[in-house]
């Protein structure tokens, strides 16, 4: 990237009545992730994403997961990604 290119980012927040998701995304990163949506195997997808695609991920998602956790796993589809 030369000096006139600027970095490729975005801050992503919803919150809903089921969730709450803060999402900042780096396109020109280096694969560094911080992901924490209580759901494990959705965290690991992530950061493996993050980590192969040199995308930087910084997401944290919070809801009732004794309700429902497709609620969290949609709405960070559909709104953060």
């Amino acid at each position: 990237m030369n000096a006139k290119q600027k970095n490729r980012t975005a801050r992503i927040e919803r919150e809903t009545r089921e969730t709450k998701i803060i999402a900042d995304i780096n396109i020109d990163g280096s694969g560094v992730s911080e992901i924490n949506t209580g759901i494990g195997f959705l965290d690991h997808m992530l950061e493996c994403f993050s980590r192969h695609s040199l995308i930087d991920i910084k997401l944290k998602a919070e809801g009732d997961q004794a309700r429902s956790l497709l609620i969290i796993a949609e709405d960070i589809d559909n709104e953060a990604l």
